[in-house]
């Protein structure tokens, strides 16, 4: 069982705690670089369903994300948004989307927004 770094855990915490959206970060996971701003899981949430509530093929799934956040202990998983999959020179997608990245699958962070050219 891998043991999360406890730097990023209490990152999390503060995000959720605060409900604040303007911390900005860049993990590795999986080979990826993921960068962008974190959310509380709650606003990820309201956030992927209201875009989920607009599409006529996936409208369905919605509620799937409007059940409301139960969860004991430290947060497991980082919600980004207005977040890139850095490929190359160019962050994918180019607005900006939304990521659920496990705490424990980042093998390395950075506190900011990376940016590209």
């Amino acid at each position: 069982m891998v043991k999360p770094d406890e730097l990023i855990v209490d990152i999390a915490a503060r995000v959720e705690a605060g409900q604040s959206s303007q911390m900005s970060l860049t993990v590795v996971t999986g080979g990826a670089v993921i960068t962008g701003r974190l959310a509380p899981e709650s606003v990820w949430r309201k956030r992927v369903a209201e875009v989920l509530k607009d599409s006529d093929r996936l409208g369905e799934f919605a509620s799937v994300f409007d059940a409301p956040v139960r969860r004991e202990g430290p947060p497991t998983h980082l919600h980004f948004h207005v977040a890139r999959i850095i490929q190359g020179t160019v962050g994918v997608p180019e607005t900006g989307g939304m990521y659920r990245v496990a705490i424990e699958d980042v093998s390395a962070w950075t506190v900011g927004d990376f940016s590209y050219s």
